[in-house]
């Protein structure tokens, strides 16, 4: 039991915030229904998704600085969602996003082969370009559709305000069991990541199928990350900051990291949009709460290894 402590505190503290952010401010229990309890799964599915997936490509790309839109897969799905706001298609854009996250995966996943073989330099400087080159089309977007600005800074900045109708709650309950089986997924691949982080010759040397296992990884990663985007746009910092926090509680790369992401990555996120909704009278994006945070945390962690 003391040797867990760190994870019952941590599920202690998540249970906290969850009923935080259920009942404070709210009315009614029609509003905690009906609003925040969607609003509520929505957050936990993206902050765990978050930081399960920037734990598994630092990891995957044994880079500190790796997380989950530095490989251009946001900018496909904030990009096709976009594209299907504008079009009126909104009930749709979930869908739109999960096709534009697989499209940018695919391209980066193609660009990223070296001689038939899966190149991790090559994948980190293909997901940088295909983001840049998408964002920019995402910009002229934006300039010939103004009158679409509010939605389109909602998917760019994220936005966990959700408003679900009965086939959207359809739909998004769907893409939450899809995600909570990759996740699953992904979780049981810790030891093997974690093998992998030490070097492909010691890996290969130990059994493990170093190309296959990095292929499956960013499948899997880059998918999880699309659909979080498709309905929360793109939220910056969870998945750098949460496993760099986790690093420093739990004294290093473990086995079960990334289900500790996840858990810390549901909690950090929860607190942000919660800051997000109250913090002033109109509530906010939560993606610039979390970049208020994230930022002066990364800078303490930079100056803290030094």
């Amino acid at each position: 039991m003391i040797k867990h402590w760190r994870i019952i505190l941590l599920i202690i503290l998540l249970i906290a915030a969850i009923y935080i952010y259920l009942v404070y401010g709210a009315a009614s229990g029609y509003i905690i229904q009906q609003l925040r309890l969607p609003r509520l799964i929505l957050t936990l599915l993206v902050g765990m998704t978050l930081g399960s997936v920037g734990f598994a490509f630092q990891l995957l790309l044994n880079n500190p600085l790796a997380e989950p839109y530095i490989l251009g897969v946001s900018s496909g799905a904030a990009l096709a969602s976009i594209l299907a706001g504008a079009a009126g298609l909104f009930i749709l854009m979930p869908l739109f996003g999960f096709l534009g996250a697989a499209g940018a995966m695919l391209t980066v996943y193609w660009l990223a082969q070296s001689r038939g073989m899966f190149n991790t330099t090559r994948l980190l400087l293909a997901g940088i370009i295909v983001g840049m080159f998408l964002s920019s089309i995402i910009s002229l977007v934006m300039y010939l559709n103004q009158n679409d600005i509010g939605n389109i800074i909602n998917i760019l900045m994220g936005n966990l305000g959700h408003i679900f109708s009965n086939t959207g709650w359809r739909i998004f309950s769907g893409i939450a069991i899809i995600c909570l089986i990759l996740l699953s997924w992904l979780f049981l691949q810790g030891r093997k990541l974690l093998v992998l982080s030490t070097g492909d010759l010691v890996a290969g040397s130990l059994g493990l199928n170093v190309q296959k296992l990095r292929m499956q990884v960013f499948i899997v990663s880059s998918l999880l990350t699309g659909l979080t985007v498709a309905f929360s746009g793109i939220i910056g910092f969870v998945g750098l900051i949460v496993p760099h926090l986790v690093r420093m509680i739990w004294k290093g790369n473990k086995p079960a990291s990334i289900f500790y992401s996840g858990l810390f990555g549901a909690m950090f996120l929860l607190i942000c949009d919660f800051i997000a909704m109250h913090i002033v009278m109109i509530e906010l994006p939560v993606g610039i709460i979390t970049a208020f945070i994230g930022c002066p945390l990364f800078i303490y962690l930079l100056w803290r290894k030094q």
